[in-house]
């Protein structure tokens, strides 16, 4: 078992040290909050990761939609010329 890089003797040793800095009757109470803490950080995070996602999303739509103008633009300027160029001849 392998949680924040921390195995499973570590665990047992910061378990001890808090047991005896905070008390048995303490200690669920901070155990708690600990749990609070983390699960607010891990919704903070999932909420940052899918408003990064919607932007990803949004800035591939608006280079999409520019290429798209772009290559719209340059067909033009070549049917301009087309025509410039064949109107000179005539």
């Amino acid at each position: 078992m392998n949680v924040f890089g921390i195995g499973l003797p570590e665990m047992a040793l910061i378990f001890v040290v808090a047991l005896l800095i905070f008390g048995p009757k303490k200690l669920p109470e901070v155990g708690r909050s600990l749990g609070k803490a983390i699960r607010s950080f891990q919704q903070a995070s999932s909420e940052f990761q899918s408003e990064f996602q919607k932007e990803a999303v949004q800035l591939k739509e608006a280079v999409k939609t520019t290429a798209e103008l772009e290559t719209k633009q340059i067909e033009a300027a070549k049917l301009e010329q087309d025509t410039a160029s064949s109107s000179q001849k005539s």
